[in-house]
Formats: C-alpha cells, structure tokens, sequence
C-alpha cells in the first residue's frame, strides 16, 4: 500500500520536505497507523499522537481507514470576495492576504443600513512572548483547507447568533441577521501589525459580539493556520507539542 502524506509548519520543518511517499504500507492502515508507522520510519518527527489528520478539505478521525494511493495532510495544532458582496458577507467572507490588512476597511465591508451594531476584532503581533523579544512572525497557512474549514465555522455561527438561530434561541422570526468578513496575513507580520482582523455588523450589538468571539474562538483552533515567532536566538511554531 502506498500513501503520500504532506507536513506543514513546525511539522514540514522536522521532515525536511513539504511532502513524502510511503511506500510498502500494511494493506488495511487508518489514519493513527499511518502516524505510527511515520514515527518508526522517520523518527526525526517526533510523536504524532496531536497532529491532526485531513483528507480533501476536512479533518478525519484517526479511525478513517486510508486507501491506497491516499494523500493525507498531516496538520499540527493551529495557532477573494463573492461576486455578490452583500449576499457573501452575509454568509461570511474570508480571505488570506500577503499584503497589510486594514480594518477600516473590513468595517466598511460589513457596514449596512440595517444593522446597528459593528464589531472589529484586530489581532497584532506583540514585542514580547514566551520571556523573548519578538522581531516578527511568519504565517503559514494549508489555504485549500482553510477556506472550506472557515465557512463550516460560519455556518455554525450563523446557526447560533444569526436568522438561522433565532427560533432555537426564542427569538422572534427575522430578529437578526449577520454580515462578517475575516481576513488574515500569511507571510511576514512586523510586530504592531494585523495579523487577523474579524468584523460583524448585526441590527443588535449582543449578536455582534457573541458572533466576533465565537468566529476568532474558532479560527484559532481549526483553521489551519500557523504561526513562527522569531526571537534574536532562534524561532518558535506557536501550539507545536513536539
């Protein structure tokens, strides 16, 4: 049996290469044998017992039995807009920018007569973290997963602070409606700098809130993204547990 398995981040580091092939595999392998079989074959990677593993654009649990020929990405803990603007930001918009993100601009984005409410979030890179001095941070991000992971995580908010929500919270049918843009840097972020900027407009500030948290809450655990901390002596993949 063979599978090709793909390292990112602090991960990608450890193996040397961005992907590999593994060759001579048992014939009836699960996402937790592939791992065991990747720590005695390739050492160099440490244990593997929170690494996460995707096929396609979703997470599996590491009972998913493999094929062969399988490609599965191995993740580690992680740290363009719609033709029709108005009825993408209200299912939730999310882009992946190389270049300084603004939020004034992601506010505007969300900004609409009917809504009362507008909340930013700005996520920035800090001078100090860890006892060190941060001289900035690299992202990394897997982006074909990112995309699909965030707008399951907008479906959910939707489903808790939005119109979809609003008979399971007792609300009064059409009581709120959401509109959300997310954007984050990948590359080099300076220190002072946006990394992440979330913004959500709702007729009521409550939903606003509740919806910004619950978004910035789940990004941080699911959405494979990555981030290095370069200190004067060295760097650091934040969530690594290597």
């Amino acid at each position: 049996m063979r599978v090709t398995v793909r390292f990112f981040a602090a991960l990608r580091e450890r193996a040397g290469a961005d992907s590999m092939q593994l060759e001579d595999l048992p014939e009836s392998l699960d996402v937790v044998g592939l791992k065991r079989e990747l720590e005695a074959r390739h050492p160099e990677l440490g244990s593997l017992d929170h690494v996460r593993g995707v096929v396609g654009t979703a997470y599996v649990p590491d009972d998913t039995a493999l094929e062969d020929g399988a490609e599965v990405a191995l993740l580690p803990p992680v740290s363009g807009g719609a033709p029709d603007e108005d009825e993408a930001l209200q299912r939730g918009v999310f882009e992946i920018r190389e270049t300084a993100l603004d939020p004034a601009e992601a506010q505007r984005r969300v900004a609409h007569p009917s809504c009362g409410a507008a909340v930013v979030f700005t996520g920035m890179t800090r001078e100090s973290n860890r006892g060190q001095d941060v001289e900035r941070l690299d992202y990394e991000a897997f982006q074909e997963m990112a995309g699909a992971e965030m707008a399951r995580i907008y479906a959910e908010c939707r489903g808790r602070f939005g119109p979809e929500g609003d008979a399971a919270a007792g609300r009064e049918p059409g009581y709120s409606h959401l509109r959300m843009v997310t954007l984050h840097r990948t590359g080099t972020v300076a220190v002072g700098e946006p990394s992440v900027v979330i913004a959500v407009a709702s007729p009521h500030r409550d939903a606003a809130f509740q919806a910004a948290r619950f978004l910035i809450d789940e990004l941080k655990a699911r959405v494979p993204l990555w981030k290095k901390e370069l200190y004067a002596g060295g760097h650091h993949w934040i969530g690594d547990r290597s």
